[in-house]
């Protein structure tokens, strides 16, 4: 199996900056692609980013140029590193990889962007 940890997220002002952080685990844990989704209250969960094994990036249009995705292989571990948040950012954020055919998530963890 794969175990996906979340951390970092909480409530920030409008402005702000957050860094989430997922600790991957786990004997079928491939160390490919991994993503960052997020899926705000009565919304579906989307893609904010991606990064494949090799360190190429894709992100959501709404976030580009303020939000960065990277990772340490050896650590196995994926940040997002979230700058400028605005209010429309507010969701769980899941970390997301796949691995032999199957999808893996993370448990979530709440961005709240509020004054």
């Amino acid at each position: 199996q794969v175990q996906l940890v979340e951390s970092g997220g909480g409530l920030v002002q409008p402005g702000g900056s957050l860094r989430l952080s997922c600790a991957a685990s786990g004997s079928r844990f491939s160390g490919g692609a991994m993503a960052w989704y997020r899926q705000a209250p009565g919304k579906q969960r989307d893609l904010v980013a991606i990064i494949t094994r090799g360190g190429s990036t894709n992100y959501a249009d709404s976030v580009e140029g303020r939000f960065t995705i990277s990772r340490d292989n050896a650590k196995n571990t994926v940040w997002l590193q979230m700058n400028s948040l605005k209010p429309e950012v507010t969701a769980i954020y899941y970390c997301y990889t796949g691995a032999f055919g199957n999808d893996y998530w993370g448990q979530g963890t709440q961005v709240t962007v509020s004054s």
